[in-house]
């Protein structure tokens, strides 16, 4: 019986779609999925969930609709939610950030101090997005060279403007596919920001980053979002598919130590926690800001997904950032948390 009662979202998605949820149900809607997540954590095999995860097929999964989901709707929308930087990933509301931007800056500061990186270094940004990082990175240290690796075609061009636009000659960027996509050449510093989210097997990711990795004083910076304790997939089988069906189709959730079960060709040198209310108060913001700029949001979904279902879209992308607010503020940002590793190569 229970087998047909049909997932929350199934139920309903109508009403998420048309807006007609008002914001503080649906926020203690998400609170009670989230509980539930939490009850089934704790019974979780990780052992045996890691164990699968080195014997997928390829690195990542269901990358085609990973870039229709995010990285090629138009970035015009995404400037009007996101900070002046266009960071599309957590952000540090620590160390006196009160805004936005500041929390975007403050992020990315923090980046390239914990990987110690010094202005004349080689850099590759992997997943590099909308050249948040990669264009922090070469502005402010104008003479080391920064290689961003991006699966969307339109970020690339994105990024190459605004480089253009600034005068930045030090700005290269790729065009690939990680399961596919191979070079020979290495780096001073490599940075992957909310990338190895959308990864499944970690061995073979980590045998083909540490070949870009410079023998001996070489770093790889990984910053992932987590939980606590427990990894998992993002399944559209679930109750919580509606997560995983528009937003994180192939999608996984790492653990705060799941990198420490995949040293092979990489050693972990440190490792640190960031509180998820951060990620909260991030997400928070770019629900206010895409709020504040309906009126301009909504030509820009209507030439990425029609006159008919722009109005949907609309919602699912206020559901979608009340989502990871209360996702992260959940137990007071101590359940999902954002990890920072460093590694070097074996």
């Amino acid at each position: 019986m229970l087998a047909a009662i049909p997932p929350l979202s199934s139920i309903y998605e109508p009403a998420l779609d048309q807006g007609l949820v008002p914001d503080f149900v649906l926020r203690r809607g998400i609170r009670h999925l989230l509980s539930r997540r939490v009850a089934q954590l704790a019974s979780s095999d990780k052992v045996s969930y890691i164990k699968g995860l080195k014997l997928r097929d390829e690195i990542a999964y269901a990358t085609k609709e990973a870039n229709e989901q995010h990285y090629e709707v138009p970035t015009e929308f995404f400037r009007l939610c996101l900070g002046e930087r266009m960071k599309y990933s957590c952000c540090l509301f620590e160390d006196g950030a009160n805004t936005l931007d500041e929390a975007e800056v403050k992020m990315m500061e923090l980046y390239a101090q914990r990987a110690g990186l010094i202005d004349g270094m080689s850099v590759l940004d992997l997943g590099c997005g909308w050249g948040s990082l990669t264009l922090f990175l070469a502005e402010r240290f104008p003479n080391s060279k920064i290689t961003g690796l991006s699966n969307s075609s339109g970020q690339r061009e994105s990024i190459l403007a605004v480089a253009a636009e600034r005068g930045f000659a030090n700005v290269e960027i790729i065009t690939a596919d990680i399961n596919t996509f191979d070079m020979d050449r290495t780096f001073d510093r490599v940075f992957s920001i909310e990338m190895f989210e959308h990864m499944k097997n970690y061995s073979a990711l980590f045998t083909k980053i540490s070949k870009w990795i410079a023998p001996d004083t070489g770093r790889l910076f990984v910053h992932v979002f987590a939980h606590r304790s427990t990894p998992y997939d993002f399944k559209t089988e679930d109750d919580n598919s509606w997560m995983a069906k528009y937003f994180f189709t192939g999608g996984t959730m790492p653990c705060e130590d799941l990198f420490l079960w995949f040293q092979q060709n990489v050693e972990v040198l440190d490792r640190w926690t960031v509180n998820g209310t951060n990620y909260a108060k991030t997400s928070e913001e770019w629900l206010k800001r895409m709020d504040s700029n309906k009126t301009k949001a909504m030509p820009i979904l209507i030439k990425a997904y029609g006159e008919r279902d722009a109005k949907m879209w609309f919602q699912r992308w206020r559901v979608f950032y009340l989502s990871v607010a209360e996702l992260f503020n959940y137990n007071r940002g101590n359940e999902w948390v954002v990890v920072h590793y460093l590694f070097k190569r074996h």
